[in-house]
Parts: structure tokens; C-alpha cells; sequence
């Protein structure tokens, strides 16, 4: 029927090695791609190189057991197969992987998320990198079974150029290691005397995980590699550019090994934020996370879609974007499925001018001179970054452990100056780096929208909670404040705070299109809605 077949209820501690050396008992296994689920256990969808091989594979498979989780398994039509762009490269992808021997861990490279490594060179070497009629390069990506991209045409006129590094993680190393040799021996030949340090570009949410409490992972790095690191200010960042740029001065044998270190420690970090998306999946329906910029992970960096910056040509650089029609199970693949955005802004308002919303968020005291930076250097960039207001309460008590942070402006500067709250609490480690921050943030709704916030018995509360994993409380017998608005309370992660946010508004704007209407009805019941 199809040589497409997919597997349900894979235990989601079963290494891939174990289910790779499965498959490949019943045929030659072209591809392999994870499907994002909202259950524990896992998907695959496995492509066979025959009908016969995906009949066997069926046979041989329905209901096989695996530590009491018994496989499902179902065709998948070869109309949708051969719809789905490009099916060569998948087949190409496969036979490269054959090739390399058939073994479980040659074919199960597709399934880690991809992490390429981001560098900057000197523009005066991006010639000898490329080599005559690009034949340098050439061999270099095919020695290192890796895709190089050289972004000539970015920031033009600059000094340097990033490069981005599609591979393995060893692939990314000896890559790195061959570019750092070529600019050596390229400046040896032109007596160019300085030392070229290795510059890795990584983007902010990640760089506090890499330096580690009071720089104790750098201070390791160094020492274990004869290397000195820096790592550019934060004052450099700005909306197009969310990476900070480490540089390691040391040999070139010395550099590479600290390259090994750094991106060890940053994929890390990447790797622990896809999977607290993940948990969040398929939370917020239709937002685009280009258009918010850098939030606390280093998830925006995915594919942008023109027009949702108004131009294309605005978008930063996305090194995660997928380059290939395949749909890959890298982190890009599953994050643009995530936020799968329509055109446009990321939140669609029926009005031209979003709403001004406020959000109280507290935060520990002690984090508040982080937030605020030094001169309120942090805050003021922050607000300008959000295009918020943020302000922070004065303390209700010499021994308040909290503070309240006001941040007011529309959904969009609301979502990316949480986020940073979010994540800055994390980078400066006031949390367990193994816990994720969570915040208490209050928002006001109407008081005569309270009771649909609640629903009949709770019923709605219930649900929200349900639906985002944070905490939602409307606390009972609060007196309307002058506005006749009472509080909510939503205790959560960044994700769960956020989705709660988002659909507590919602509620509170279908009340309040339901008063109008009857409002409109008839002009007396106006006074007695309110």
C-alpha cells in the first residue's frame, strides 16, 4: 500500500540507536522523522525503501512489545509522501547515511537537534575560506559532512562575517578547526602577524549558562584549554542582533578544544529551553515568534516569514532556519510547526491599535538590581526593546521578599518584556539552574467579567489551569477598585504565565463584546450591566 508507516507509543526513554537497529531488521529505512505529539510517548514516521519491506515492517512490528509499551503502527498514503517537497533528498539523505555503514548510530544522526555553530571571521579571509571556484570549502563540507554558510552580504562593509555551521557536533569542530587553520596559514603567507582568535557568536539567553555562577564554567573552559575568553557586553545587543560574540585567544589547537567546550555548554542550554517549549507545544495558537524578537531562550531564531516585519529584508539572521524542503526533526522544524504563524503581526486585533495592557510581575528583592542594571542601564534598554513602560513598585515593607514590576504596553511588548524578566532571572541564576523560573503576575480584569473567568463551579478556572499549567486564582470577596476591576492572580513559568495572560483577555473581551451588544440592544440595560 505504502512504503510509509508510522509507530505510535514508543517508550520516550527508548534510545533512537535501539529503534534504528529495529527498523533496519525488516529493510533499508530511507528516513526517519519524529512527529511532535502532545503525549509521553513518542511518533516516528519511517519511510521504507519498498512496499514489501513497509508491509513486513508492519507485520512484524504491530503490537511488539517494548518494557509494556506495545508498539501502534499504521500505513501512511504514498500520495502525501510523494506531495511532500523534494522526496529525493530524503532518499539522498538516506543513502548517505547507508553509506556511512548501516549501522543504528549512522542512521539515527537526524533525530538530534540541530545546534550549528555560529562564528565570525575577518572579511580579508572569507576568500581563502572559500577557496578558487569555491573548491576550499567544497571539500571542507564534505570532509566534515557539514553545510557551511558564509553570510558575504551581511552587514556589509563590516570587518568580519559570520559563518554558520550546519553539522554534527563533531562535525561543527572539525570544521571550526579547518576554517582556524586556513586563516592561519592565509595570514602566515600574508605576514599578517597577529594572532586570529576564535570568535563564536551565541546568542544572549544562553551566554549566563556558559559563563555559569560567578564565571566558574569559564574560568574551567580556560583553565582546562590554555585559552582567554571574553564575551562582548551586553550594551552591543540590539533587536537584529540577540547574539553576543565570545572570543578565545590561545594556539589554534587551543582554541578548537575550548570551541568543543563552549558549544558543549551551549547546546546544553538550547537543548533545556526546546524541551520546556515543548512541554508548552501546541500552548499559543498562531504567535510568531520573529516578530517578538529574543525572549528568554534562544528560540527566536526561527525561520521568519516575510512580511511579519512588515519586510523581509528587516528580519535578523535566523541560523536555525531550516535550509532544506525536508522537514527535518531539528529544533527548527519542530519550533516553526509549533508557532506555525500567519502573516502578519503575531497577535491578530480586530482594532489597528492593540490594547494598552498592565501586568504586575513580581520578582524576588534581591533580583531587583539586576533588572534595573547598572544607571538603569537594563531597564531602560528593556523598555525600549518591548516598546513597554516598566516600573518597579516601591517595597511594601523593609522585608518584602518581593518586589512588583508594571510593565504596560500592548500583547506583543508585554510577551517579549516578560520573557526577558523571565530569562534574565535565570541567567543571573537567582533560580536553580535545573528549575524554571516561576513568577506571580497579577493582571485586572472588570468585575462583572470575574464570574466568567471563574465559570460555573469553577469549571472555567479549572480548565485554564489544565490548559497552561499555571496557577490561576481569582481570590473571592475583593472589593472592585475604583475602575470596578478586581485581580487575578496567575502563578506560572514564562509559557504557562503567558498562555494564561493571553486567555484571560480573551474571556474578558467576549464579555465585553456581549455587554455592548446587549448594550446597542437596548440603551437602558447599560446602566444596570455596569
Amino acid at each position: 500500500r505504502s512504503r510509509k508507516i508510522q509507530i505510535r507509543n514508543i517508550p520516550p526513554h527508548l534510545q533512537w540507536e535501539v529503534l534504528d537497529g529495529l527498523l533496519a531488521q525488516y529493510g533499508t529505512v530511507e528516513n526517519v522523522e519524529q512527529v511532535n505529539t502532545d503525549t509521553e510517548t513518542a511518533v516516528v514516521n519511517v519511510t521504507y525503501a519498498t512496499k514489501e519491506e513497509a508491509k513486513v515492517a508492519i507485520e512484524k512490528l504491530s503490537g511488539h512489545q517494548f518494557e509494556n509499551y506495545s508498539f501502534k503502527i499504521s500505513y501512511i498514503p504514498d500520495e502525501e509522501v510523494s506531495s511532500s517537497p523534494p522526496p529525493q533528498r530524503s532518499r539522498r539523505g538516506g543513502h548517505s547515511s547507508r553509506e556511512r555503514g548501516s549501522s543504528p548510530g549512522g542512521s539515527s544522526q537526524p533525530k538530534q537537534l540541530e545546534f550549528p555553530l555560529r562564528m565570525l571571521v575577518p572579511t580579508q579571509f572569507v576568500g581563502a575560506i572559500i577557496g578558487k571556484e569555491g573548491l576550499t570549502i567544497k571539500n571542507l563540507t564534505k570532509q566534515t559532512q557539514s553545510k557551511v554558510d558564509i553570510h558575504r552580504k551581511e552587514n556589509a562593509g563590516a570587518a568580519e562575517k559570520p559563518i554558520t555551521i550546519h553539522a554534527t557536533p563533531e562535525g561543527c569542530s572539525e570544521a571550526c578547526r579547518m576554517i582556524l587553520d586556513i586563516m592561519q596559514k592565509e595570514a602566515d603567507e600574508t605576514k599578517s602577524a597577529e594572532e586570529i582568535p576564535l570568535k563564536i557568536l551565541a546568542h544572549n539567553s544562553l551566554v549566563g549558562r556558559l559563563i555559569g555562577k560567578e564565571g566558574r564554567n569559564l574560568k574551567k573552559i580556560e583553565q582546562d584549554t590554555g585559552t582567554k575568553i571574553t564575551i562582548s557586553p551586553l550594551q552591543d545587543l540590539t533587536i537584529y542582533n540577540p547574539e553576543r560574540t565570545i572570543t578565545v585567544k590561545g594556539s589554534t589547537e587551543a582554541c578548537s578544544k575550548a570551541q568543543v567546550e563552549i558549544m558543549k555548554k551551549l547546546r546544553e542550554a538550547y537543548e533545556n529551553d526546546v524541551v520546556a517549549v515543548n512541554q508548552q507545544a501546541n500552548l499559543i495558537p498562531g504567535l510568531n515568534l520573529n516578530a517578538l524578537g529574543i525572549f528568554s531562550t534562544g528560540l527566536s531564531m526561527l525561520p521568519s516569514t516575510p512580511g511579519a516585519r512588515g519586510a523581509a529584508a528587516a528580519t535578523p539572521y535566523h541560523p536555525f532556519a531550516q535550509q532544506s524542503g525536508r522537514r527535518r526533526t531539528s529544533s527548527s522544524a519542530y519550533l516553526s510547526g509549533l508557532y506555525g504563524a500567519p502573516p502578519g503581526s503575531a497577535f491578530p486585533h480586530q482594532h489597528p491599535l492593540p490594547e494598552q495592557e498592565v501586568v504586575n510581575l513580581f520578582i524576588p528583592t534581591q533580583a531587583v538590581g539586576a533588572i534595573i542594571g547598572k544607571k538603569g542601564q537594563h531597564i531602560k534598554q528593556l523598555a525600549r526593546f518591548a516598546g513597554a513602560s516598566i516600573k518597579i513598585a516601591p517595597a511594601e515593607g523593609p522585608d518584602a521578599s518581593e518586589r512588583m514590576v508594571i510593565i504596560t504596553g500592548p500583547p506583543e511588548a508585554q510577551f517579549k518584556a516578560q520573557g526577558r524578566i523571565f530569562g534574565k532571572l535565570k541567567e543571573e541564576n537567582f533560580f536553580n539552574p535545573k528549575e524554571e523560573v516561576k513568577l506571580e503576575a497579577h493582571i485586572k480584569v472588570p468585575s462583572f467579567a470575574a464570574g466568567r473567568v471563574i465559570g460555573k463551579g469553577g469549571k472555567t478556572v479549572n480548565e485554564l489551569q489544565n490548559l497552561t499549567s499555571a496557577e490561576v486564582i481569582v481570590p473571592r470577596d475583593q472589593t472592585p477598585d475604583e475602575n470596578e476591576e478586581v485581580i487575578v492572580k496567575i502563578i506560572g513559568h514564562f509559557f504557562a504565565s503567558q498562555t494564561a495572560q493571553r486567555k484571560i483577555r480573551e474571556i474578558v473581551q467576549q464579555v465585553k463584546q456581549q455587554e455592548q451588544k446587549h448594550a446597542q440592544g437596548a440603551p437602558a440595560a447599560q446602566q444596570h450591566s455596569k
